[in-house]
């Protein structure tokens, strides 16, 4: 993994590195035979991205600085649009369809602010998994237990992000977040990752998957360098966040749904984080939150994703149903039995339940829990069993999606021991409070790490 953005940039200032070198290591470590590239990244854009760099370095040269970022390589999900290209989203049932005309405005802000964009990464066919399992491209795997029993899952839909910030193949990756895209491959593997609040950054150029519930983010090494990419992707100034003081700092712990199913690695993470908060000076309070327990039933029918989805796709479906990773496809084709008042229902539904869950996280910071109650499971016990499949894809989607609902806006930290399985830590806040989420992200962030 590469170091912090902020450390890139300061060895780029001071000639202690080029932008062509960074390419050129990730170039090779995308190549190596050995690695993970192949599964990875769906597009390379090699040759761009030399000249990219190239140009970077001229404009350092000249003390020209476009952005913290500038001439860092980064790689992209493979939903954006880049113009000249197909915009396939893991899937092989669009090759052929017309290409991207125009960047996605998320693209276009990272090549304006001079980031080197290094390809298209792999991810859950049309986002629609949080395990990160794609038949059409091959599975990243995880770098935890990588070479046991066939490896781990990335977790998804992100999939491909994560492990090419993991594998030094990128400095910071673009993911998006529907019901924990970024939040879950980052748990996962060690990273942080970051979901804003859904209107923070702009989905034009996006294929969707729901457009009441994306949201796009980045998936990093810190804190830090997760503030600095979503200012980028804003198109706002960076201003990086001021650790919140951690006394008196007002946590709700979920008592209920969030802790369900959780595995015993998972459960001993998160309370030595919370004990560790709490040794700090910070408040927990754990209670149950009546609304979490509510969410299932509202979108017992499939909810937005599966109406979106299924509205989005059915004309492809008609076209080539054997084309798609047919596990998902039989999720997207839940919403074919939902009518417009079963969508009105949940829309309504919504609005009650972010008022009923913003009146109980009135009061305090931030809500805390698992980002995912389970380690990483086996890539391979998950794709030789549909019940096993469908098992850990909920428990994987389940804490996260809760923050999608509330168009809120959520971090996850890593909070485990060094050497042990990765486990994230999430902290949330209702939408518009991203800036004050990160501030105490850092802080936490800056205890947990020593």
């Amino acid at each position: 993994m590469y170091p912090r953005l902020s450390q890139i940039a300061a060895d780029l200032d001071s000639g202690r590195t080029t932008s062509s070198d960074l390419t050129e290591q990730a170039l090779a470590r995308i190549g190596d035979a050995h690695g993970e590239g192949a599964r990875v990244f769906t597009s390379v854009y090699a040759e761009q991205a030399r000249a990219a760099a190239r140009a970077a370095d001229t404009l350092r040269a000249a003390g020209v600085r476009r952005s913290p970022i500038d001439g860092i390589p980064v790689s992209v999900k493979d939903l954006f649009d880049v113009v000249g290209e197909t915009t396939l989203a893991g899937s092989v049932v669009l090759r052929g369809k017309p290409v991207a005309t125009a960047n996605a405005v998320a693209v276009q802000h990272l090549i304006n602010a001079g980031a080197i964009v290094m390809g298209k990464t792999n991810m859950t066919e049309f986002a629609y998994s949080g395990l990160g399992i794609n038949p059409h491209y091959g599975t990243p795997r995880n770098a935890w237990q990588r070479d046991v029993d066939g490896g781990r899952i990335p977790g998804g839909s992100s999939s491909g992000a994560a492990i090419s910030v993991t594998d030094g193949m990128a400095a910071a990756a673009i993911g998006s977040d529907t019901g924990g895209s970024v939040r879950i491959p980052s748990a996962l593997n060690g990273l942080t990752g970051f979901k804003p609040t859904a209107s923070r950054v702009s989905m034009q150029g996006v294929l969707p998957l729901s457009t009441y519930l994306d949201s796009i983010g980045p998936l990093a090494a810190s804190v830090e360098c997760c503030a600095i990419v979503d200012a980028v992707l804003a198109g706002q100034p960076y201003r990086a966040p001021l650790a919140h003081p951690l006394r008196g700092l007002r946590l709700l712990a979920p008592t209920n749904v969030v802790l369900d199913g959780i595995d015993d690695t998972v459960a001993a993470a998160y309370r030595n984080a919370l004990s560790a908060l709490s040794a700090a000076g910070a408040v927990i309070v754990e209670q149950a939150v009546p609304a979490l327990g509510e969410l299932a039933a509202i979108n017992a029918k499939g909810g937005f994703t599966a109406a979106e989805a299924y509205a989005w796709h059915r004309q492809l479906i008609a076209e080539n149903h054997a084309g798609y990773d047919q596990r998902v496809v039989s999720r997207i084709l839940r919403g074919r039995d939902m009518g417009a008042a079963d969508l009105l229902d949940v829309i309504h539904a919504r609005a009650r339940w972010i008022a009923n869950t913003e009146a109980q996280l009135d009061g305090f910071d931030a809500l805390v829990m698992p980002t995912v109650p389970i380690v990483a499971p086996r890539i391979a016990d998950l794709q030789a069993s549909d019940e096993a499949y469908y098992g850990a894809n909920g428990l994987m989607l389940r804490n996260a999606t809760l923050i999608n609902f509330l168009d809120g806006c959520a971090v996850s930290l890593p909070c485990h021991a060094a050497g042990e399985a990765p486990v994230g830590l999430s902290l949330a806040a209702p939408a518009g409070h991203d800036r004050r989420l990160l501030s105490i992200a850092s802080a936490v962030e800056a205890l947990l790490r020593g």
